[in-house]
């Protein structure tokens, strides 16, 4: 989508702020011992109060209002009753929601409580990596650039990056043209961001694995080789300068 009017904007802030603080109030009620499910509602019952409607399941059909994935599992986790959060586990919430049709995307990964497994460094790369790329943007200038930047932070890091998941396009729908924002430099992607275009961008990055694959229940992907993966993701508006980052009321 390209934002050409006030209305336009407004609308996508309206949607960003709707799933920003969603997500931020999500984190804050995460406690051991609880199980997805509830943390599921309780971000269902917050995207109802702005008026907006659940993304995934509004658009595909996913089995809950908000993705939630744990520990090995990197996106599209089903939020059920039999998944029980527990002390240290690496969480990983996925808002998105559309409001006056307008869509918002935002995510990001933490640790619940302790930090048992030494996952902190991973959750702090992924955070400031996008935010280092966030700030990399700008209309012309290559897709493959930014991706090639996400890979190279990643490795001075001691990571990798998981390369069959990527941001988006974003705006009058969930998923929109550019079709992929990789977090590696795909040398046949020969796009461009450009001026005014909304887009959703992510990292996944990884302990070892660069792949993900689906699992059995044909919706959570997993990391290979058993890695951790920890994504952040914001949405933004593409300018000649700075972006504009419309969910930044989460926190992340």
């Amino acid at each position: 989508m390209s934002v050409e009017t006030k209305g336009e904007l407004q609308g996508l802030q309206e949607a960003a702020r709707a799933v920003a603080i969603t997500l931020s109030k999500m984190r804050e009620h995460a406690r051991p011992g609880m199980s997805a499910r509830e943390l599921d509602e309780y971000g269902y019952a917050l995207l109802r109060s702005f008026g907006a409607s659940p993304a995934p399941m509004k658009d595909y059909n996913f089995p809950g209002y908000t993705c939630i994935s744990v520990n090995h599992e990197v996106c599209h986790g089903i939020p059920g009753p039999q998944k029980i959060l527990r002390e240290g586990d690496l969480v990983n919430i996925d808002v998105s929601a559309e409001l006056n049709g307008f869509y918002g995307d935002n995510g990001g990964s933490f640790i619940l409580g302790q930090d048992r497994q030494g996952l902190a460094p991973l959750v702090q790369a992924s955070q400031e990596i996008l935010h280092l790329a966030i700030g990399r943007i700008r209309s012309r200038v290559r897709i493959a650039d930014v991706g090639g930047f996400i890979e190279t932070e990643a490795r001075k890091r001691g990571f990798r990056v998981i390369k069959n998941l990527c941001g988006h396009g974003i705006g009058r729908r969930l998923h929109e043209s550019p079709e992929e924002i990789p977090c590696f430099r795909d040398r046949l992607n020969r796009g461009r961001f450009r001026k005014n275009s909304v887009i959703a961008v992510e990292t996944f990055i990884s302990t070892g694995g660069r792949y993900a694959y689906e699992t059995a229940d044909g919706w959570t992907m997993r990391a290979e080789g058993d890695s951790f993966v920890a994504q952040h993701e914001h949405t933004i508006i593409v300018t000649d300068g700075e972006p504009v980052i419309l969910t930044a009321d989460n926190g992340i």
